[in-house]
């Protein structure tokens, strides 16, 4: 039966952003706050990588939504179709409404795996995967296992995607594996980067260019997988640049798919008109939408032009919730989000190099003494055992 609710705060999406959103506005003493989530299960996505390199098992990323889910928060276990952001209402999937006062968007990214003809269909069988999937992370650990020569791909898409780091992060440690095993030199390795460098800070692109040099990896730059043949085991490479065409066999393949926002915020008005990748169009420093003051959004579902990651949304959660506050209180939003993101990039199977930076380009290291701008060991215990403790213990309470 289709029901009209009410409530003060909707958030929207129940990952990172929305669980630690939620969470904040609690802890500030606001009573009538709603998460509209579907799924059952929350997952710590960053872990992914790990999985998929063998350095972590899928079990630690995933655990029931009930229990991150803050306490006195209306969970509406539905999504969202649609936003009304006229008549201040958000349509769901069971034809019911909700009607807010402020609403946050934090929905994430979607997955477009149907832009590139081919990698859909073969995912998780021969030798082709994607940590971008619970389904198929540990897949990437098995066929890295079982590759002992031959070649290997690996690729990211052009545009805006999660974790812009994770593509380079599993060749690394599948290079790494391979070297241990005494087989790298019999394997050919290639990396295809849309960019025309392996990272946009160059500090960082320094360190990773002898990354690849020390593996001997064929980097692709101004390049994207366009098709994958799963039956031939090939994909095809195309150059962004000049549109040439070249085919490279595969024996294992890890490739990333093209995303954008989900296509219900593409449809809405909450996008922005120029954008068609169709996320909502907010103040890259308020975070707030640039048409509609009372909706804000944040994490990979918004326009801000930040690195999609996790610890972006640790410095924008704060700032939203602050500035909704605000704009309750009938005052004007002043708490500003600079861009920082960060990128714990593994370069080895015991090594990371943990790059920070914000909008304006540069290394913003946020740890003092220690120099970030090098690969660390210490960075590793960071990656797999500091952030995972962070996330679920401070960033999802609101504590961090």
């Amino acid at each position: 039966m289709e029901t009209r609710r009410h409530h003060r705060i909707v958030v929207i999406g129940g990952g990172s952003a929305g669980i630690t959103v939620a969470a904040r506005l609690r802890r500030a003493g606001e009573r009538d706050v709603a998460v509209v989530e579907p799924g059952a299960r929350h997952y710590y996505q960053p872990l992914w990588t790990l999985v998929g390199g063998g350095r972590a098992p899928l079990r630690e990323s995933i655990r029931p939504q009930r229990s991150v889910m803050p306490k006195g928060v209306r969970w509406v276990r539905r999504a969202a179709t649609a936003v009304d952001p006229e008549a201040r209402e958000v349509l769901l999937d069971d034809g019911g409404t909700l009607h807010y006062e402020q609403l946050v968007v934090c929905a994430g990214i979607q997955l477009d795996w149907g832009r590139v003809p081919g990698l859909e269909e073969g995912l998780g069988k021969d030798g082709l995967s994607s940590n971008y999937l619970p389904t198929t992370a540990p897949a990437t650990w098995r066929f890295i296992r079982a590759t002992r020569s031959g070649s290997a791909v690996f690729s990211m898409p052009a545009g805006a995607i999660k974790c812009a780091g994770a593509p380079q992060k599993i060749a690394y440690l599948a290079a790494d594996y391979w070297r241990e095993q005494g087989v790298l030199g019999k394997i050919d390795v290639h990396l295809v980067l849309p960019g025309a460098a392996m990272f946009g800070v160059p500090e960082f692109a320094r360190v990773l260019e002898d990354v690849v040099r020390r593996y001997g990896i064929k980097v692709h730059f101004g390049s994207e997988v366009t098709e994958v043949r799963p039956g031939a085991r090939e994909v095809v490479v195309t150059n962004l640049g000049s549109g040439e065409k070249t085919t490279l066999p595969y024996d294992m393949a890890h490739l990333v798919p093209p995303q954008s926002a989900p296509d219900w915020i593409k449809r809405s008005p909450l996008a922005g008109a120029d954008d068609p990748a169709g996320y909502v169009e907010i103040d890259k420093h308020t975070m707030r939408h640039v048409r509609y003051p009372d909706v804000w959004a944040l994490g990979d579902a918004g326009s801000s032009p930040n690195s999609k990651t996790g610890a972006a949304v640790r410095k924008q959660a704060p700032v939203v919730v602050e500035n909704l506050l605000a704009a309750l209180d009938g005052r004007e939003p002043t708490a500003s989000y600079d861009g920082y993101a960060s990128c714990p990039l593994t370069t080895a199977r015991r090594k990371m190099l943990l790059a920070e930076f914000d909008y304006s380009g540069r290394p913003t290291p946020s740890i003092p003494v220690i120099d970030t701008l090098r690969e660390r060991t210490d960075m590793w215990y960071l990656k797999r055992r500091g952030l995972p403790f962070l996330y679920w213990n401070l960033m999802l309470r609101g504590l961090a």
